[in-house]
C-alpha cells in the first residue's frame, strides 16, 4: 500500500505544469509552474520551469517580475516573444482587478482600495498618488491618478486631489499611493500630506476617509491605525 502511494506521488511529480493544472487546478501550482505555462517553451539547456525559476530569482519573486518591463525580461535570454507573453499575462491580471472596481462598487475597507492600487501601479517604479471618489453611501464614483512622481515621492497638492472630487460631486474620498520600495510604512511626508488633505476636506465638506500606503504585499491604513473605519 505504502509503495503504491509512493509510486503515485512520483508519477504526479513527473507531470509537467500543463498536466498538473488540468488535474489539480491553478491554485495547486507554484509561481514557477504558472510562469512556465505562460513561457510555454524553455531555451537550450533550460526547460520552461527551470527558466521560470531563474526569472523569479533574478527579479526577486513574482512582484518583482510583474513590475519589470518586457525589455528587461527579454534581456534575460528568453527573447521578446516569451517576454511579451509574460507582460500580457500580468497586464490581464491588472485589468481584471480594475474591472472589479467599477463605478457603483461598495468600498467596505482599505483592502478594497489597496488591491486595485497595487494592481494599477504594478509595473511602475515611480510613486503614484490616487484619489478614490465616493458617493454618500461610499460607492465608487471614479478612480483618479492625481500625480506621478519619482522613485521616492509623488508631489501632491490638495487642489489637485479635490478638483476632481468637486467636479464629480463626491461626498467623500479615499487617497492612496504606492511605495515602489515595496515597504508600506508611512514616511513623515505621508503623515503631513494626510493632515493637509483632511484639513482641506473639512473646509470643503468632502471627508477624507482614509489614506493608504500600498506596498508589494501589504498596506498601511491611517484610518485603521486610528480605528477610524471607512464604513
Amino acid at each position: 500500500m505504502r509503495e503504491g502511494r509512493q509510486n503515485e506521488a512520483m508519477g504526479e511529480l513527473r507531470h509537467g505544469p500543463r498536466e498538473r493544472i488540468l488535474q489539480l487546478g491553478e491554485a495547486r501550482l507554484s509561481d514557477a509552474e504558472c510562469v512556465a505555462l505562460v513561457l510555454r517553451t524553455g531555451t537550450r539547456g533550460a526547460p520552461a520551469e527551470v527558466l521560470a525559476q531563474q526569472l523569479l530569482r533574478r527579479f526577486g519573486g513574482l512582484p518583482g517580475l510583474a513590475a519589470s518591463t518586457v525589455r528587461e525580461v527579454a534581456a534575460q535570454g528568453i527573447g521578446p516573444v516569451r517576454a511579451a507573453a509574460l507582460g500580457a499575462a500580468f497586464g490581464l491580471a491588472r485589468r481584471l482587478g480594475e474591472a472589479s472596481f467599477r463605478p457603483g462598487t461598495q468600498v467596505r475597507h482599505g483592502g478594497d482600495v489597496a488591491r486595485v492600487v497595487r494592481d494599477t501601479a504594478r509595473g511602475t517604479r515611480r510613486e503614484n498618488f490616487f484619489a478614490v471618489l465616493l458617493d454618500v453611501r461610499h460607492r465608487l464614483l471614479a478612480l483618479h491618478v492625481v500625480s506621478t512622481g519619482g522613485i521616492a515621492e509623488a508631489p501632491v497638492h490638495p487642489r489637485e486631489v479635490f478638483s476632481a472630487a468637486i467636479r464629480d460631486g463626491a461626498a467623500a474620498i479615499v487617497v492612496a499611493h504606492n511605495h515602489p520600495s515595496g515597504d508600506p510604512a508611512p514616511s513623515d511626508a505621508d503623515r503631513r500630506v494626510t493632515e493637509r488633505l483632511r484639513a482641506a476636506g473639512a473646509l470643503l465638506g468632502i471627508e477624507v476617509l482614509d489614506h493608504l500606503v500600498v506596498g508589494d504585499a501589504g498596506y498601511y491604513s491611517f484610518a485603521e491605525e486610528r480605528t477610524l473605519p471607512i464604513c
